[in-house]
């Protein structure tokens, strides 16, 4: 009894960093200064924010908190407020969109090892279909991984976030420091002035949006322990403000921090490649130990991007398949292994994120250009799912039944649906915008097929089950 006791004493405090450890990356940040233009994108950062993240975030705060003995999560929400039909189109769309976000980490992660092997980006200067090949080689390994059942992978995963995300904010320390302890002509002049920073407001600025989109979202993530906390009502708003200002000051002084290395006119059109191991590199040549700081990024980028395929590849088919109706699901889905993975879910996987990584190889020329693309088209895809939050969000405020939660975003309901609204309209903007920020007809119509593919299969699933006997 005083354990379960113990385990609702949560604080405020304890919530924001765990929290933070799951949402914030230093990818995020070299993905925004290499799209809005290094410093300009500051400003981008912190209007995404104050008015998106910050009430994303409260609204799932007042879901969990409402829903606290489900545990599906959103599609549970949605089963709730909408009915069981959005509830499989939710879970689908959750399932579904990793597939471009597993397409991604296998060129990733060789990527890093080239860093770490080679101490320079060359493996990004080989031929498209050459690095492509191998990044099939290297998913469909962490696939027979996945599909054997491997737990103690997870454990591995978190030591890989966690060394990366603390050398992350060791690089920002370090960076800042540089000036004491190094010659200013080799670090980029930043006058602070409002020239630096202003941002251009035109197309681009909102077609990139979904990036930044992309980089906060999946906060839905920490709902199950709203109700652990010790006083929800108070602690989850203070727990949630506290994450966005850390998140901010994080964008903000790491943004500064590679403004100082590289000069926000003249980004290198691979910075999205390897901008992340040539800051790190830069750094430790300023303090000294050569390339170890680096080494040691590209040795956890490396180690996390694999259990990341893994761990992508297990965990989002389980949530959709572990309590799947078979109304809506075909049988055959369901077939298990010794091992106990879904065996034909798997095979589904193998055979879309074998598409997937094959065909930019074919369609674009390069591998910077193959790496920004599959970041844009992510960005396109992985939003996708926020949706259905703010679906649940909304069709909750506006249910006449009365929900009890112990925190509430906002006590007047039709504010909350028109927050809810608000976030729903820009999430599927950032991800419509996305679709045209293409530099090819290739990629315009990769962009285009892409999501609207994955999210049809989900259309016909249940006319397959409901064939099957």
């Amino acid at each position: 009894m005083e354990q379960k006791q113990a385990e609702k004493k949560i604080l405020w405090f304890t919530l924001a960093l765990m929290a933070f450890s799951t949402v914030w990356g230093f990818g995020n940040v070299i993905n925004g200064f290499a799209v809005y233009g290094g410093l300009r994108s500051i400003i981008p950062w912190v209007l995404v924010f104050v008015f998106y993240f910050i009430p994303y975030a409260l609204m799932v705060g007042e879901l969990g908190s409402a829903f606290s003995k489900t545990e599906g999560g959103v599609s549970s929400w949605i089963h709730e407020t909408i009915g069981p039909r959005m509830a499989f189109y939710a879970g689908w769309t959750y399932w579904i969109v990793h597939m471009p976000y597993i397409s991604q980490k296998p060129t990733a992660a060789l990527i890093a090892a080239g860093w770490a092997l080679f101490g320079d980006g060359r493996v990004s200067q080989m031929g498209a279909v050459y690095l492509q090949m191998g990044s099939l080689a290297v998913f469909l390994a962490a696939l027979f991984l996945a599909s054997r059942g491997i737990s103690w992978i997870k454990r591995i995963a978190s030591a890989a976030g966690t060394s990366m995300f603390v050398l992350s904010i060791l690089f920002i320390l370090m960076m800042l420091a540089a000036p004491a302890i190094t010659d200013h002509s080799e670090l980029a002049d930043i006058a602070f002035t409002w020239a630096d920073f202003k941002p251009n407001f035109g197309s681009e600025f909102w077609m990139n949006l979904s990036i930044l989109i992309l980089a906060v979202g999946g906060c839905e993530k920490i709902s199950p322990y709203i109700n652990k906390m010790k006083d929800p009502g108070k602690g989850f708003p203070r727990g949630m403000i506290a994450l966005a200002i850390m998140v901010m000051i994080c964008a903000i002084l790491g943004t500064i921090a590679l403004g100082m290395l590289v000069d926000s006119s003249e980004i290198p059109d691979d910075f999205m490649t390897n901008g992340a191991y040539f800051a790190f590199q830069k750094v430790g040549e300023f303090y000294g130990v050569g390339n170890l700081l680096m080494i040691l990024y590209a040795l956890a980028f490396f180690v996390g991007q694999i259990s990341v395929i893994i761990i992508s590849i297990d965990a989002p088919l389980r949530m959709l398949l572990d309590s799947a109706d078979e109304t809506y699901i075909p049988r055959a889905l369901m077939k298990k292994n010794r091992y106990g993975s879904y065996q034909n879910g798997y095979l589904l996987i193998a055979v879309l994120v074998s598409i997937l990584i094959l065909l930019p190889a074919f369609g674009i020329g390069s591998v910077n250009e193959i790496v920004k693309y599959l970041i844009r088209l992510n960005a396109i895809c992985m939003p996708l799912r926020y949706l259905w939050v703010f679906a649940a969000y909304i069709a909750m405020r506006k249910n006449k039944t009365h929900y009890d939660p112990a925190y509430r975003f906002v006590k007047n309901r039709y504010l909350g649906m028109a927050a809810g609204i608000w976030c729903f309209g820009l999430t599927a903007y950032s991800c419509l915008s996305g679709i045209f920020n293409a530099d090819s007809a290739f990629q315009l119509i990769m962009n285009i097929v892409t999501p609207f593919l994955l999210l049809g299969l989900g259309v016909l699933l249940p006319l397959f089950a409901r064939k099957r006997g």
